[in-house]
């Protein structure tokens, strides 16, 4: 197998080769078709998450086809195709796991951060948490819904009954999440960086009804907000634009520090949560609506060897939607 291989943090991805790997108890192994790349790669690559396992594959956002499958697995089959996502393993004895709470699981093991993820030609995954994706759609705009879609869903979600609905950064989640807010009724403000009339203009292309710089107001107050981009000075801003009662949902894994704000934005009853990784009834419930809506992922395919690119694309912001890496 071939894979992009995180040596050390901070520094380039580099192109390695690797003995073939065995799926153990359990385990499967997929020949990888597609890997989507996510904001969370950054997040590993630049040291900005404590305690990832080096060296290490990133990758989470994994389509492939099983081809090889370990003792114990049950309701996968070879050649199926299956989508892997950021949690790779639960303990599921912990009490967070007794709570049916398995993302805040106290031994977890995530993809492409302490176990070996999709940025390869093959990977190994623990079968109970690969999720058979069917054969409707294309392996590349599939792989966005592994993460950008199942965390923007687990936020949406998080957001409750919000019928005007905020997104502070609009790229692969909030791309995805602006279809499946308008297909549920919803009104959809799209904040994108200030001046950024392009990235306005998609927004509004995708159904939005509102779209402007992360520095305006909306016209009207937000039942809810979800902030998608890692910048905690979005919290406040985000805090300002929702109504009394409102709902403002963190949703990535790394931000930067939130500046101090007054305690009258936040008082009248508004809320202000975070979302941790994903559950598979997350994954299920989805994947399952995917069909129905019709989502359309805009995508920019990048070949394997140029992760590296695709990554400082992604930082820079130079694409629509989601990059995708395909071996």
């Amino acid at each position: 197998m071939q894979a992009m291989v995180l040596k050390q943090l901070k520094t380039p991805l580099e192109w390695t080769q690797l003995p073939d790997r065995q799926p153990g108890p359990y385990e499967i192994r997929v020949r990888i078709l597609a890997c989507g790349v996510c904001r969370t790669d950054l997040h590993v690559v630049d040291g900005e998450l404590p305690n990832p396992l080096l060296p290490i594959i990133p990758g989470h956002e994994i389509v492939g086809r099983i081809d090889a499958i370990g003792s114990g697995v049950k309701g996968l089959q070879m050649d199926e195709r299956v989508g892997i996502p950021w949690l790779g393993y639960t303990d599921g004895t912990c009490p967070y796991c007794l709570m049916h709470r398995e993302n805040l699981c106290d031994q977890p093991l995530f993809t492409g951060f302490t176990r070996d993820g999709g940025y390869a030609t093959a990977a190994i995954a623990d079968a109970r948490f690969a999720f058979p994706l069917g054969e409707v759609g294309s392996d590349v705009s599939l792989a966005p819904l592994l993460c950008a879609g199942l965390i923007g869903w687990r936020s949406l979600v998080l957001a409750g009954e919000a019928k005007r609905i905020g997104f502070y950064g609009f790229g692969a989640a909030a791309h995805i999440l602006a279809q499946v807010a308008r297909w549920q009724g919803r009104s959809v403000f799209a904040f994108t960086r200030p001046g950024d009339a392009h990235t306005q203009d998609f927004a509004k292309s995708l159904g939005a009804m509102w779209a402007g710089g992360s520095d305006d107001r909306p016209p009207e107050s937000l039942d809810a907000a979800i902030i998608f981009a890692p910048v905690g000075a979005l919290v406040p801003a985000a805090l300002k634009a929702v109504r009394k009662g409102g709902r403002v949902v963190c949703a990535g894994i790394h931000m930067s520090d939130i500046p101090s704000f007054p305690y009258s934005i936040l008082w009248e009853e508004r809320d202000l949560t975070s979302v941790a990784n994903l559950t598979r009834k997350d994954g299920i419930d989805f994947l399952s609506l995917v069909p129905q809506i019709g989502i359309k992922v805009t995508t920019k395919a990048y070949p394997l060897r140029q992760a590296n690119e695709a990554l400082a694309d992604l930082r820079a912001g130079r694409f629509e939607g989601a990059a995708v890496l395909t071996p």
